[in-house]
């Protein structure tokens, strides 16, 4: 039990750190992130949207790993949700070639290791 409990603690501090993080380049430096998946000069929708990522995910990100009570458990709630409808976006973009192939796997990858961080951290506060 207590070692379901570090690894769902630890889990949880995983997603915050990667939330901020990756929140901190979508901000401040959209283009590393759209490099990552598209090799041609981003689109300024691309870097606003990006931007629009970066804040949210370092808004949403701050109350993960040392947030208490009411607040820790709606950000871990609302991990699931945001990062299963990232994970179903990456998903539909790689399957009707939206994206590169290897883009797209990489996409699916985060997304599917940030939704499985989320549901493991929510674990800890609704066992």
């Amino acid at each position: 039990m207590a070692q379901d409990r570090d690894l769902n603690d630890g889990a949880r501090i995983a997603l915050g750190v990667i939330r901020v993080v990756n929140g901190g380049l979508g901000l401040l430096l959209p283009r590393v992130l759209i490099g990552r998946i598209d090799s041609t000069e981003p689109s300024p929708a691309a870097v606003y949207a990006f931007r629009l990522f970066g804040i949210r995910n370092i808004l949403i990100g701050r109350d993960v790993p040392v947030g208490r009570g009411e607040a820790l458990d709606r950000s871990l709630d609302e991990a699931v949700v945001v990062h299963g409808c990232d994970s179903l976006t990456a998903a539909v973009l790689t399957v009707t070639g939206a994206v590169p192939r290897r883009a797209g796997f990489l996409l699916v990858a985060v997304s599917g290791i940030n939704t499985t961080l989320a549901l493991l951290g929510r674990r800890t506060r609704h066992a």
